[in-house]
């Protein structure tokens, strides 16, 4: 049999300029029980938040707003439920984590996911490092102590 030699090289170039996809850095975000829910092009942190009721807003669709991000969510839609809100109301199309049921967002738009201009976020629903608690997940609750 004859014999079989192979070579390879790695080149690499310290002039060449970084591509798109190497400057993006996706951001991953958890539930509170430490399941994966969310990756998105762009930090939470500095996405707009809603007026009604502090919920982060990404955007679904592309418009005279802005693009749309790019995103995946990991959580079951619920069936919708009916807010109060000064003025009326609105339906709400809620999404809960898969392992612990807790509600991480919401749209206003019937499914499937990602149908309407934006999803929500609930405030305090998510966070950047696995099996720990955002720091704004209680900021709203008024604690009673004895």
């Amino acid at each position: 049999m004859p014999k079989v030699v192979s070579r390879s090289a790695v080149s690499s170039s310290t002039d060449a300029q970084p591509t798109a996809s190497s400057t993006a850095a996706l951001r991953v975000y958890y539930c509170l029980c430490g399941e994966f829910i969310l990756v998105i092009d762009k930090g939470l942190a500095s996405s707009p938040r809603r007026q009604t009721d502090g919920a982060t807003v990404v955007q679904c669709q592309d418009s005279n707003v802005g693009k749309a991000r790019v995103f995946k969510l990991n959580a079951t839609l619920k069936d919708a439920i009916l807010v109060e809100r000064q003025g009326g109301h609105e339906k709400q199309y809620r999404f809960h984590c898969p392992r612990c049921d807790l509600q991480i967002g919401y749209q206003s738009t019937p499914p499937p996911m990602k149908s309407g201009p934006y999803v929500y976020i609930v405030k305090g629903a998510l966070s950047q490092i696995q099996g720990q608690v955002p720091p704004d997940a209680f900021a709203d609750e008024n604690l009673v102590r004895s």
